[in-house]
């Protein structure tokens, strides 16, 4: 984009960090940066205690927390820090029977597509319930990155396949494909654009006036449903490439 983005939005798997690893202290220290200057929103399928993990420790001493939104479950949920304490500004969590359902068909589509049955190593649980999202991994919601890349490489027409079958099945809700291997499953209408929408009324800030930075804007991918909202937006292949684009705008934050 021309003009200096007045937010920034990033996807974190893939973006600010590698599938579900520890977001680096380089990375971390840039964005406490940013947050002196500017909002800046995480969108992710990665359920809250995910952030806990993978992102919140990598922040600096100090960060100005004021301005940072988190957006799990694909937005289904934001929580924003006040009273220094993370609190839900809005959570569009599951009914007990629209939960009760989704695991049923989703169950249903594993068996249709193949992928009912475990691999030979799985590292945790392979359907995880996030209250917002429900969240399927055939590795399990652990499983060591090269282990990902290798299934993806070998599989990823089977989640594919996995995803027409539940936009057929589960018509009233949305499912996305997140990472490498994951399908995360989320109310209807509740997408990375809607968190857009969100955050610009949360901020005030028009859309156009933001920036957002993700790994997978291509057709597709699961950053692209953000491009129908207008945001400006800025493919990464990886964090080494994010960090470099913070780098870059960070002088002219300041100027």
């Amino acid at each position: 984009m021309n003009q200096v983005p007045k937010a920034l939005v990033f996807d974190l798997d893939g973006t600010l960090a590698e599938s579900k690893q520890r977001v680096e202290a380089e990375i971390g220290l840039l964005l406490g940066e940013l947050l002196k200057q500017v909002p800046v929103a995480v969108m992710s399928g990665a359920g809250f205690p995910q952030f806990e993990r993978q992102f919140f420790p990598a922040l600096p001493l100090g960060a100005d927390l004021s301005r940072l939104y988190i957006f799990p479950d694909n937005a289904a949920q934001c929580f924003v820090y006040r009273t220094g304490s993370w609190h839900a500004q809005y959570d569009n969590a599951f009914s007990a029977q629209e939960r009760e359902h989704i695991l049923k068909v989703l169950n249903e589509a594993l068996e249709e597509t193949g992928l009912s049955g475990a691999p030979v190593r799985v590292w945790g649980e392979r359907i995880e319930d996030r209250g917002a999202e429900i969240a399927f991994s055939p590795l399990g919601q652990a499983a060591p990155l090269k282990d990902k890349r290798a299934w993806h490489e070998a599989h990823d027409d089977l989640r594919h396949k996995l995803h027409e079958l539940l936009n057929q099945k589960l018509p009233d809700f949305a499912n996305a494909m997140g990472g490498l291997t994951t399908i995360d499953i989320t109310r209807k209408g509740i997408t990375k654009a809607y968190g857009v929408g969100r955050l610009s009324e949360l901020t005030g800030i028009a859309i156009p006036d933001m920036l957002y930075v993700g790994d997978a804007l291509g057709e597709g991918g699961n950053d692209s449903i953000v491009i129908g909202t207008g945001i400006p937006t800025h493919q990464v292949f990886g964090p080494a490439e994010t960090a470099a684009l913070i780098k870059d705008l960070l002088p002219k934050l300041h100027a």
